[in-house]
């Protein structure tokens, strides 16, 4: 693949053959954002699951401390007083079977998050086509189906954020901007891949976090040393123990 000059020269503020600590990664990461636009900070963990085998499905989510740098437009499908409340949390949108109409007949989806109370699923149910492939489908293994839609609103505001395993074995996420210190994209990497960690299958054979990858949306990826994020992470468990 042929790369751009700005690509190129950033490649070369750093070794791509060596593993950085994530402090050090996040420090080279701000180096090398070069667009004129605020680019997101994306992470890539490359896992050694089957997610053929609904056991070793890994996904959940979790709270930036820094937030994701961006304004989350987030939609609530609700009934009776649930739509008051969404409001109230600060929705962008809310409402009940008419909000499933909007999007069904005028495929409407001018939101980033969609969270629903339970007894709303069976009408969203029929949005699987246009919801599904957004990954948009509201879940309660993520908290986005749920009776306190308060509280749902207030943590994807906040900067909640999903991460799921894909059907290569990879978990990719954006999770902050290139415009946050080092410091603020290291912490809220660090939450990530602890989650990620402590989500690990108990059927997962050999290594389980192959590969860590961070970079910008327009440049190139840094290593993480995977080895220090693990002894870290033992260190502390044994601390606690």
């Amino acid at each position: 693949m042929k790369r751009g000059k700005k690509y190129t020269d950033a490649a070369k503020k750093f070794d791509a053959t060596k593993q950085y600590s994530l402090a050090e990664a996040a420090e080279i990461v701000k180096k090398t954002a070069t667009a004129k636009f605020d680019e997101s900070v994306e992470l890539t963990v490359n896992l050694g699951v089957d997610p053929r085998h609904a056991d070793q499905q890994v996904r959940g989510t979790v709270a930036l401390p820094h937030g994701t740098g961006k304004t989350v437009r987030v939609l609530v499908i609700a009934s009776g007083d649930k739509i008051k409340e969404a409001t109230e949390a600060g929705a962008d949108f809310a409402g009940g079977t008419d909000m499933v109409d909007k999007i069904a007949n005028e495929n409407w989806m001018e939101f980033d998050k969609l969270i629903a109370t339970p007894d709303m699923m069976r009408h969203i149910g029929k949005l699987g086509k246009q919801l599904g492939p957004r990954g948009l489908m509201p879940n309660p293994k993520v908290g986005t189906v749920t009776p306190n839609i308060a509280g749902a609103v207030k943590a994807l505001k906040a900067g909640q954020v999903e991460y799921k395993v894909d059907k290569g074995a990879v978990v990719h996420l954006a999770a902050g901007k290139a415009s946050f210190t080092p410091t603020q994209i290291a912490d809220n990497l660090l939450v990530v891949l602890n989650a990620i960690l402590k989500a690990k299958p108990s059927t997962a054979k050999g290594v389980y976090m192959k590969k860590v990858t961070i970079g910008t949306t327009m440049g190139p990826g840094v290593r993480v040393d995977v080895n220090l994020l693990t002894k870290a992470e033992d260190a502390k468990k044994a601390a606690n123990a």
